[in-house]
C-alpha cells in the first residue's frame, strides 16, 4: 500500500473549512509516514449517508474507506421506518488481488477480483468463505443505508423477494419511490426502506457488478438477509421479482426541489461543458483535451500564498474560476469518447441539481434529483447537465470516481471565489504538512506573514 495519506469526507460540504476536504495536491499536502493530523470541521446543516476514503493516488482501492452517517433527530421521513442504526448500513466495495500501486500504473480496463458486501465476499475459483449477514425481525421496517464504496465497478443492488423504497440520495431526502433494484455507481449512496413482510427465512442480497462475465456462481456478489428465527444456512431464494424499474428521473428532492437559475439550458449565470475523452497516445483521460496532473504546490496553498486569479493557478488548463453567488451549469457531452463508462462524476463542496439525466434529452428544472455523484451515461447522445450555486469559496475537485480514471487524469478543479477563501481557521499543522521533502520537492510558501 502507498505510504502517504490524505482523507476525504465524501459528501460533506466543508463550509469555511476547505482545508479539511482532504484532497492531496488540491486542498493539502499528504501526510507522510508516522505523521499525524486532525481534521476538525462542523458539517452544519447536513445529515444523511456519507463515507470517507483516502484521496491520495489510488490508495482507497487497497481498502482505506468506510461509512460515515450523520443521523437526523428530526428526520421528516422517520415515520416510514422502525430501525436505523449501525446494523442497517450496507457497504458495497470491490477487492483486488494486486496492490493499487501496481494496477494504477497500468493503462487498461482494471477489473476487480471480488465484490465485498460489508467487507465479506468470494471470488471466482476461491474458497467458500463466510458471507455478510444482515439480521432482521419479521414485521419491522428497516432503513438500509447502501453505500457504493467502489473503486471502479457499479453494482445492481437487489434483495430477493423484497421491494425497496428510496428515501435519500447522496445525503438528500427525496420523495419516496418504490423500486426492485438500484444501480449504484462508485461514490453514490441510497437510503431505502425495506419491510420485513416475508416468510421467516434467508434471502439473498445481490450486488452484481457491470464487469463482463460477473455472476452469482459460488455465491459471488452476494450477502444474506436473515430473519430472526431462520436457520443458519445459505438462502435458496430466487431473484426478483423485477417489475418496478429504477429511473433516476423519478427521484425528486423532498425540500426546496427546484434547480437554481433561469429554467432553460444555457441560461445560467455561467455555462460551460466538460467533454470527457482519452488521449490515444498516452492512455490518459482528459476533460476538454487536458489531462489533470498534480501541481507541486496544493491549489489551496497557492491561493493562500497570494494567487487570487484562477487563471494563474496550477495545473494549467485544469482550473475553472467561478464567481461567488452565481448559478453554474455544466454539461458533459458524449461520454463515449472516454471509454470505461458510465463515468460517475463527483463534485466536492456541493450537491448539484441534475437537470438532464443520462439516457434522456428531457430537462427538469422543477424538481430534479439533487446529489453529489452522477452517472454521465454511456451513449453518444447523452449530455448530462447539472446546476449549483457558488456559495462555498475554495478550490473544489470535480472528478470521475472510478479511481483508475482519476489516477489517469479525468479531473478538474472548480476554483470558487478564490479571493474570498478564508484562512483564519487553518491550523498550523496543516501548513506544516507542506514542509519540503525530497520525495515531492515541495516549496514551502507560507501565507501567515511569518
Amino acid at each position: 500500500m502507498l505510504m502517504h495519506l490524505s482523507k476525504h469526507w465524501h459528501g460533506l460540504f466543508q463550509h469555511q473549512t476547505n482545508w479539511a476536504d482532504g484532497v492531496s495536491w488540491v486542498t493539502q499536502c499528504p501526510l507522510r509516514q508516522q505523521e499525524g493530523f486532525t481534521y476538525r470541521f462542523s458539517p452544519t446543516g447536513q445529515t444523511g449517508t456519507y463515507w470517507y476514503h483516502s484521496h491520495y493516488n489510488t490508495q482507497y482501492c487497497d481498502g482505506l474507506r468506510g461509512p460515515l452517517v450523520i443521523y437526523d433527530p428530526e428526520d421528516p421521513l422517520a415515520y416510514m421506518y422502525d430501525v436505523d442504526d449501525e446494523t442497517t448500513v450496507i457497504t458495497l466495495s470491490d477487492w483486488y488481488h494486486s496492490s493499487s500501486t501496481i494496477l494504477g500504473a497500468e493503462f487498461r480496463a482494471i477489473e476487480s477480483n471480488a465484490t465485498l458486501i460489508n467487507g465479506l465476499g468470494r471470488y471466482a475459483g476461491g474458497p467458500a468463505t463466510p458471507l455478510a449477514v444482515v439480521n432482521i425481525q419479521q414485521g419491522l421496517r428497516y432503513r438500509f443505508r447502501v453505500i457504493g464504496l467502489s473503486c471502479a465497478p457499479q453494482f445492481n443492488f437487489t434483495i430477493d423477494g423484497h421491494r425497496m423504497t428510496i428515501i435519500e440520495v447522496d445525503g438528500n431526502e427525496v420523495e419516496p419511490v418504490e423500486v426492485d433494484s438500484i444501480p449504484i455507481l462508485a461514490g453514490q449512496r441510497y437510503s431505502v426502506v425495506v419491510t420485513a413482510d416475508q416468510t421467516v427465512g434467508n434471502y439473498w442480497i445481490r450486488a452484481l457488478t457491470n464487469i463482463v462475465g460477473a455472476s452469482f456462481d459460488n455465491n459471488q456478489n452476494m450477502a444474506i438477509l436473515r430473519y430472526q428465527g431462520a436457520p443458519d444456512e445459505d438462502p435458496s431464494s430466487a431473484p426478483g421479482p423485477y417489475e418496478l424499474v429504477f429511473d433516476e428521473g423519478n427521484l425528486h428532492p423532498l425540500v426546496s426541489p427546484a434547480a437554481p437559475g433561469i429554467p432553460e439550458i444555457g441560461k445560467a449565470d455561467m455555462s460551460f461543458q466538460l467533454a470527457p475523452a482519452i488521449n490515444l497516445s498516452s492512455g490518459n483521460f482528459m476533460f476538454n483535451n487536458v489531462t489533470f496532473q498534480n501541481p507541486t504546490v496544493p491549489v489551496l496553498l497557492q491561493i493562500l500564498s497570494g494567487t487570487k486569479q484562477a487563471s494563474q493557478l496550477l495545473p494549467n488548463g485544469s482550473i475553472y474560476g467561478l464567481p461567488l453567488n452565481k448559478v453554474i451549469e455544466i454539461n458533459f457531452p458524449n461520454p463515449t469518447t472516454a471509454p470505461g463508462g458510465p463515468h460517475p462524476i463527483h463534485l466536492h463542496g456541493h450537491s448539484f441539481s441534475v437537470v438532464r439525466i443520462a439516457g434522456s434529452n428531457i430537462t427538469n428544472f422543477v424538481n430534479p434529483v439533487r446529489r453529489d455523484v452522477v452517472s454521465i451515461g454511456n451513449s453518444t447522445t447523452d449530455n448530462v447537465t447539472v446546476r449549483f450555486t457558488t456559495d462555498n469559496p475554495g478550490p473544489w475537485f470535480l472528478h470521475c470516481h472510478i479511481d483508475w480514471h482519476l489516477n489517469h487524469g479525468l479531473a478538474v478543479v472548480m476554483a470558487e471565489a478564490v479571493d474570498q477563501v478564508p484562512n483564519e481557521q487553518i491550523p498550523v499543522e496543516w501548513e506544516q504538512l507542506c514542509v519540503p521533502e525530497q520525495s515531492w520537492g515541495q516549496t514551502y510558501l507560507g501565507f501567515r506573514g511569518d
